[in-house]
């Protein structure tokens, strides 16, 4: 009985030791980290143009058809205020509800054009464009000039140089490159060399249709000049003081003919030139007179040659 309370006591003993081990082990390990509870997300909300109602396609959004509301999304190319879309026109169907996106309407430079007027892109450098001080919304004259051509017959198909007003007040709508096209950035143009002066080689102009076939010969067959004028200035030429101008194609119809009519005639750069210009030619050269010939020169052997007014005798 003494021995199995002394081997009782031994186990006992060693459990307890295992316990304190143990307990010791534990307490070396460090605590583990406190799990911290994820912050509530905020969803941010960006304001968006959507449409009220379906938008037809081919005709203006007017004002009331829009509304700015904000979306948890930003699609590309949406905008933020109505008034920017207000007035444009949409290219297909836009659903109600749905966002107004910017590549779904008629470009800002169309919507820019008065009826009747068509956008022209012009040749222009510092020397024909003001020392490319225009900007767009800038008014100017358009001058051009007919060289005379010396390949041809009596100095080429135009009689002589001449230099005219050809449009009145046309409006700048863009003059170089525009400042949202890629890699523009405040008149200077980024390339893998690092940014570069760019100098203004086109001009977009707002022409009345019936002028766009004028503008078109003229600029292909002479050189124009832009000349700045003040938007006050409201001293314009009249087309009427020079009567009308036969086209190309004869038109038939009994009623006035409209711009587009006009435009599809065309024009011919004779009548560009000017109808009643006359061709100068030059005076006629009286002839000299021929050197008498000499009479011996053949029983010599010789050959008589004449050039112009020269006689001469060649051997032969």
């Amino acid at each position: 009985m003494a021995n199995l309370t002394k081997i009782t006591a031994g186990l006992l003993i060693a459990g307890a030791l295992v316990l304190g081990l143990l307990a010791w082990t534990l307490a070396r390990r460090p605590p583990p980290p406190s799990v911290m509870p994820a912050p509530p997300t905020t969803q941010v909300l960006t304001p968006v143009v959507v449409a009220t109602r379906a938008l037809s396609a081919g005709q203006p959004i007017p004002a009331d058809a829009l509304r700015v509301q904000p979306l948890p999304i930003h699609p590309q190319g949406a905008v933020s205020d109505s008034a920017l879309v207000a007035g444009r026109v949409p290219l297909a169907d836009i659903a109600a509800d749905a966002p107004v996106l910017d590549q779904q309407l008629s470009s800002s430079l169309a919507a820019s054009l008065a009826p009747g007027e068509r956008a022209v892109a012009v040749r222009v450098d510092e020397t024909n464009a003001v020392g490319n001080a225009l900007h767009a919304g800038n008014y100017v004259d358009v001058f051009f000039t007919l060289r005379r051509d010396g390949n041809g017959a009596n100095g080429g198909e135009i009689a002589r140089t001449q230099a005219r007003l050809l449009i009145s007040k046309a409006r700048v709508l863009v003059f170089g490159a525009q400042p949202e096209a890629p890699g523009y950035a405040g008149g200077q143009r980024t390339s893998n060399f690092g940014r570069q002066n760019v100098a203004p080689r086109t001009a977009v102009l707002a022409v009345p249709l019936a002028e766009v076939d004028q503008l078109a010969l003229a600029q292909s067959q002479g050189q124009l000049m832009l000349a700045l004028r003040n938007p006050t200035d409201d001293g314009e030429a009249d087309p009427a003081a020079f009567g009308p101008q036969p086209g190309v194609l004869k038109v038939v119809s009994r009623t006035a003919p409209d711009s587009s009519t006009r435009a599809a005639a065309g024009v011919a750069l004779d009548q560009l030139a000017g109808n009643g210009v006359q061709r100068e030619t030059a005076p006629a050269t009286p002839a000299a007179p021929a050197a008498p010939r000499r009479a011996g020169a053949s029983a010599h052997g010789g050959l008589e040659v004449i050039r112009g007014g020269r006689t001469e005798t060649v051997a032969w």
